[in-house]
């Protein structure tokens, strides 16, 4: 028999492989192949054992923790599956995280209502339409023991995004828990109260941050003493995402925000060996694949190295935890299946990453609420990827890889240099109050929707592979009137059934404490909670001496106009509002607004910086604006269109008000359109009320200038 000869294959030579691609590319170099990212990181089509030579071996679950903060990583405990979710009433929500928990998830999130995240009852004349519209309502004990009848709370991991009142939902779990027969001390899972990114970006804030930083040390310091198994806060970069912050600022602002939770609790007395092995962190995971990986393993790092230079000593101090989400922003309205592969590709990145657990976003997510059958198709995504990919017995397969251990590195150093900034300003609270971080993210998010309008950043069924077909598909509707009813009925019961002399001694307690600072803020909160004060007292307590916080609106120019300045469309429609301006003897002026409790203002601001840019004059109303304001506004500044920016759902309920209160102004000329998540199946309800234009997510901003500027001229 013939002995196979051992095949050598040749020493590999970089001069052979551009030789290569130079004759692939018809003439190009590979450095003309580099791909530049909204990070400003140059990507190499190849990496080699070149670009690694100057990085350590490291271990998984052994500081600093890059490759994961586990030894075995999902060998042994595969990552915790979440669906967040909650909408209408207790009761519905508390039938979905009891078929969820059926199905294979393994934790519940828990997500609030609007009027709820700003502290208010489902009573108050503010909220009339955000009740149930984007989470749950809670107003009260009585709410909360009935989203967790029958689910053993001392087994069942509960995690609940909640930072402006974040005091009376979290007094209530604990309340509702106890008159379930659990301990505190059994408690587990993670409240999310992280007040600093609410500042920057998502806006559910209620008091300044001053205060708002106080009941964060508050509830360190309570849950580290009372509830050991418990996360006292998940400091959030998901939000910065959604609101356009690119990689390296979404890592560097979230990490510099526990940074500021660090210095708050130390400064209570605290050392950081008490409590800094209960804080975790929550991430998005949007569509830049190798991007999502290299941040979740840079976080780690970084924070590993932030923790010991704090003085940490213990590992579990150093070891970064993370709750990921799949990219929200992501979904698309047009092809909504297309988000089925998106959610997958992101949550195949974050398993990669490293996370601890994780929520797959739905596919209809884009336009409603999802569905029961589109949360299963969620949740499957996940138990697939976990039980059939084999993706799990191997821990850290990225390590070692000659590009992506090149490109952590070169994500952290970054994000070293953005920190930098923040701490140069005195930490992230002044970084705040400066205005920095949320101009720099809004910058972000203006270069990010200019490239998409140019078509350089591809979205399929966007803005390249088009299709023409206008399918709708199934949505959850919520009667937000209805709901609005059965918690002023409940409302009325609790406060007719209690002590109302105890309650008035425990709201005393909580307006003390915030005159003189003494006591712990979440103490006396479970207190009230015990007396059944509601939600709405709990957080105006405290209101009537700190006020409720309202930020200034700033617009960033000039992006689009950078972008876009040898566009043949941009240029033609700068010319017809031009002739606008001729014609008129005044340039066209839009009231940018949103109305009720959302504050999600990317959309808004991204529109007001792209009219800006095209020749409008824009006004900004305050955010959480009710419709009888936002038409005082729009009429005393003499505007021709009052744009609505909705992404909780409130627009059938806050579009019509605003359209009747013009009328009854004698102000109808002034045209009113709207954009967000607004379902097709609204569409011609919107158009009955008045509504000159509807622009669903994904319409390019000159496409929705054109339309408008156009109707303006024929009038």
């Amino acid at each position: 028999m013939t002995k196979t000869p051992k095949y050598n294959p040749p020493m590999p030579d970089k001069n052979d492989w551009e030789k290569l691609v130079n004759k692939e590319t018809k003439g190009k170099s590979s450095e003309e192949l580099l791909f530049q990212t909204a990070e400003k990181i140059k990507i190499k089509p190849l990496y080699t054992q070149n670009d690694i030579k100057n990085i350590n071996l490291e271990f998984p679950g052994i500081e600093p923790f890059t490759r994961g903060p586990r030894a075995t990583m999902y060998r042994v405990r595969p990552w915790t599956i979440r669906q967040y979710a909650g909408f209408s009433t207790a009761e519905e929500s508390n039938q979905f995280y009891k078929k969820t928990l059926e199905k294979g998830g393994q934790g519940i999130s828990v997500a609030f209502d609007l009027a709820t995240h700003r502290g208010y009852d489902s009573d108050h004349p503010r909220v009339k339409g955000d009740v149930g519209k984007a989470g749950v309502a809670i107003d009260s004990v009585e709410d909360m023991k009935i989203l967790f009848n029958q689910i053993p709370l001392d087994t069942t991991s509960v995690s609940m995004t909640m930072n402006g009142a974040v005091l009376p939902i979290l007094a209530n779990y604990i309340v509702a828990a106890e008159e379930q027969g659990v301990p505190q001390e059994k408690l587990s899972g993670t409240i999310q109260n992280d007040i600093l990114k609410e500042f920057m970006v998502r806006n559910t804030y209620i008091y300044p941050p001053t205060a708002s930083i106080k009941i964060i040390s508050d509830i360190i310091s309570y849950t580290s003493k009372h509830m050991p198994k418990y996360n006292s806060i998940s400091i959030s970069g998901y939000h910065m995402q959604e609101a356009g912050a690119h990689s390296s600022l979404e890592l560097a602002y979230t990490l510099a925000d526990g940074m500021e939770y660090i210095r708050a609790a130390t400064s209570s007395g605290l050392h950081i060996d008490e409590f800094a092995p209960r804080l975790s962190f929550f991430f998005g995971i949007g569509m830049n694949f190798y991007m999502e990986i290299a941040k979740l393993r840079a976080a780690r790092f970084l924070w590993s190295k932030i923790v010991t230079n704090f003085g940490a000593k213990s590992p579990e101090s150093k070891m970064l935890r993370t709750h990921c989400q799949t990219s929200g922003w992501s979904l698309t309205e047009k092809d909504p299946y297309n988000n089925i592969i998106r959610t997958t590709i992101e949550a195949m990145a974050a398993v990669f990453g490293g996370t601890q657990s994780l929520h797959t976003n739905s596919f209809d997510e884009a336009v409603a609420l999802p569905t029961d059958f589109s949360a299963k198709l969620a949740r499957n995504t996940q138990l697939i990827i976990q039980e059939e990919s084999q993706i799990c017995k191997v821990v850290d397969p990225f390590g070692g890889s000659y590009m992506m251990e090149s490109l952590t590195q070169e994500l952290i150093s970054k994000a070293e240099e953005i920190i930098a900034e923040i701490e140069e300003l005195g930490g992230m609270s002044k970084a705040i109050e400066s205005g920095l971080p949320k101009l720099r993210i809004e910058e972000a998010s203006a270069n990010r929707q200019a490239m998409i309008d140019k078509g350089q950043d591809v979205i399929v069924g966007v803005n390249k592979y088009k299709d023409k077909s206008n399918e709708q598909i199934e949505i959850r509707e919520i009667d937000n009137n209805k709901v609005r009813e059965i918690q002023i009925a409940r409302l009325k019961k609790i406060k007719s059934t209690r002590d109302n002399h105890k309650v008035a001694e425990c709201l005393n307690a909580l307006t003390e404490y915030s005159k003189k600072g003494i006591g712990n803020a979440l103490d006396l909160a479970i207190k009230a909670a015990r007396a059944r004060a509601t939600v709405g007292e709990i957080s105006f307590a405290l209101e009537t001496i700190w006020g409720r916080y309202q930020a200034h609106s700033q617009t960033v120019s000039g992006v689009f106009e950078r972008a876009m300045k040898n566009e043949e469309k941009w240029m033609s429609l700068k010319v017809e509002i031009e002739n606008f301006s001729k014609k008129f003897g005044r340039r066209p002026r839009i009231l940018i607004a949103k109305m009720g409790q959302d504050g999600h203002d990317r959309g808004a601001k991204v529109i007001a910086s792209s009219f800006s840019d095209l020749g409008f004059d824009v006004d900004l109303s305050p955010l959480f604006s009710t419709p009888e304001e936002v038409a005082k506004v729009g009429i005393e500044n003499d505007v021709h269109i009052i744009g609505i920016s909705s992404l909780a759902a409130g627009h059938k309920t806050l579009v019509p008000d605003l359209i009747a209160e013009l009328k009854k102004k004698n102000s109808s000329d002034i045209m009113v359109v709207i954009g967000g998540v607004i379902p097709k199946q609204d569409y011609d309800f919107l158009i009955k009320s008045g509504v000159a234009f509807i622009f669903g997510p994904g319409t390019p901003v000159m496409e929705s200038a054109k339309q408008i500027i156009e109707k303006l001229l024929a009038n």
